[in-house]
């Protein structure tokens, strides 16, 4: 994905705080998510798909949950906007 699509999925106030959360807790479950950014299991999953295309976020399915992290390898408007989060 191009700079483009990154900077218009940060370009949200939900999504930036689910990067600020899985930044500071690590993996988490979309329950989990949602939680804490007081938002539906359904909004917080159409926002997880969004952060997951533009490759800011991963997946990985444990028994029945599927756990979202930030990836590894971010890219760096990713980071700076962490950074100033």
């Amino acid at each position: 994905m191009g700079v483009e699509w990154i900077m218009k999925a940060l370009a949200n106030r939900r999504r930036l705080a689910i990067i600020k959360l899985l930044a500071a807790n690590g993996n988490l479950t979309v329950e989990q998510i949602a939680s804490h950014i007081n938002l539906s299991f359904k909004a917080t999953s159409k926002h997880l798909v969004i952060l997951g295309k533009t490759n800011i976020l991963f997946s990985k399915q444990v028994s029945r949950n599927v756990y979202y992290g930030l990836v590894d390898d971010i890219h760096p408007i990713v980071h700076t906007t962490l950074t100033h989060l």
